[in-house]
């Protein structure tokens, strides 16, 4: 197979939408019949996905089910998880280097060339197409050489988009300060675009004309800030939805982590990401997420616990995922200094201890539900999937304490039986929302260029399965009001 073409999405700063746009960009290939394929050098979050060799970023994740292959560590060689300001995580190739993780950010980077190229070849020559994600800016001139924008285009010899966010401001003076200081890379662009728009295009118009008169770069079009929810990476200037339904509050600790599995959530219930127990007030649901760093965010959720006392002894349901199990356990210990070096006691609410194992365990699990009581009981037989991540070790994949569920199992909430079970509906899948969102790609972007660029003017452009939709409406009307089953269980 000839060496694959390559498109690189790079931003004008990160959250402008640059994983999002690339998630599109590959259902559309796909729909022309292309075997496509994500790569995003290096990622920076605390939201991972377990996939055929390890873990990689939520987003390349979500990428490769919108190319429709499978999800595989190449995708994403490196992703560097933070640990506060003291340090991160490095994962190579799906595994956590100890190596790597204890080096300087400087150091580190000599070491991470050669197994992203390794990466980006291996794909090249096994696809027709890359579409690679940029980090942050390509601009930050202070970091040159930039390896995950920079240096991959290089490698691959790739077109470039550059995307900027309207809903920010500004959106016009940073595609123009982007590319002025692009220097001798301005020749990959092909293109700008603008992202999350809201109002009368015709005011945004005439900075079409501005950019390619002081570029000789066209835009290629404006995205409208679409009303769809997927898993957010690191929820960056997200705002959940809040839904019609009952009343459910995700407690934000600083460390959270993984919050991305929740995503259902915004169409399915009122939720509020709580920062104090008064925003979690009245919540029929509390939900613990994940922590990367459980024993800096156990003095955070302190504050939480009459509240969380209070909401069991009424009876009212409690879901602690992985990090925020291990919290409400009696103790976590740590001897070894892999997250946070010593012995901290817990909230007490779980009759477990949990001890830091510098192994990690990374794996994904599907499990029959059985054995719940109460609220719970509705999960009975119900066969979920789900992934593990973490260093803790001591408690069971599933534990009920009262109304409290305690499990290591991430994404229980992503099963439509346990939505279905939980808030009597389920929310629209990620296949349903990727399809709108080629749709809406296909719709106000002119991708044609972007064939002619690629050398793909023998293809034919896809008539969308569902047709292209209006801007800022939902492709699907939301579904009539439901009566919620977050109320005790009938005996």
């Amino acid at each position: 197979m000839p060496r694959a073409k390559a498109l690189i999405v790079w931003g004008t700063g990160s959250g402008v939408g640059k994983s999002l746009l690339a998630a599109g960009l590959l259902r559309h290939f796909r729909r022309l019949g292309l075997k496509a394929a994500p790569f995003k050098a290096q990622n920076m979050a605390n939201h991972a996905r377990v996939v055929q060799g390890g873990e990689i970023a939520s987003a390349q994740w979500l990428q490769a089910l919108a190319a429709g292959v499978e999800p595989e560590v190449r995708m994403n060689p490196v992703l560097v998880k933070p640990f506060g300001e003291r340090g991160a995580q490095v994962v190579v190739w799906g595994k956590v280097d100890p190596f790597l993780s204890r080096l300087p950010w400087r150091e580190r980077k000599l070491h991470l060339e050669a197994p992203v190229r390794e990466a980006l070849e291996g794909l090249l020559a096994e696809y027709e197409l890359l579409v690679l994600e940029g980090a942050g800016s390509p601009v930050e001139r202070n970091l040159w050489p930039d390896l995950p924008n920079l240096k991959v285009a290089e490698w691959a010899d790739a077109k470039a988009l550059l995307v900027a966010d309207v809903d920010q401001g500004g959106a016009l003076g940073a595609l123009y300060g982007t590319w002025a200081l692009l220097g001798e890379h301005r020749e990959r662009l092909l293109g700008f675009l603008f992202n999350k728009f809201r109002g009368d295009l015709a005011l945004l118009k005439p900075a079409y004309d501005l950019l390619e008169d002081w570029t000789g770069i066209p835009v290629l079009g404006t995205l409208p800030l679409l009303p769809l929810e997927f898993p957010e990476e690191d929820g960056f200037r997200h705002r959940p939805k809040a839904a019609e339904g009952p009343k459910v509050a995700l407690l934000r600790y600083p460390h959270a982590a993984n919050l991305d599995e929740f995503w259902p959530l915004s169409e399915l219930a009122r939720l509020v990401h709580a920062h104090s127990p008064e925003e979690a007030e009245g919540s029929e649901l509390l939900l613990l997420p994940g922590s990367r760093l459980p024993a800096k965010d156990l003095p955070w959720l302190k504050a939480f616990l009459p509240l969380i006392q209070r909401h069991l002894e009424a009876g009212k349901p409690v879901l602690a995922v992985c990090g925020g199990a291990e919290m409400l356990s009696e103790a976590l210990l740590d001897e070894e200094g892999v997250e946070e070096r010593g012995h901290f006691p817990g909230l007490g609410l779980l009759p477990y201890r949990v001890r830091m194992a510098p192994e990690k365990t990374v794996r994904r699990r599907r499990v029959r539900l059985s054995g719940l009581s109460g609220y719970w009981a509705r999960l009975n037989g119900l066969e979920v999937e789900g992934y593990e991540i973490h260093h803790g070790q001591g408690l069971p994949l599933f534990h009920q304490e009262g109304s409290l569920l305690a499990t290591w199992l991430h994404g229980l909430l992503e099963n439509p039986g346990v939505q279905k079970a939980l808030f009597g509906r389920e929310a629209r899948g990620l296949e349903e929302g990727l399809e709108a969102l080629a749709d809406a790609l296909e719709r106000h972007l002119d991708l044609r260029a972007l064939h002619r660029a690629l050398g793909l003017t023998g293809r034919v452009f896809p008539a969308s399965p569902t047709g292209p939709q209006p801007p800022n409406e939902h492709p699907h009307p939301p579904p009539p009001p439901h009566p919620h089953p977050l109320s005790p269980t009938p005996q």
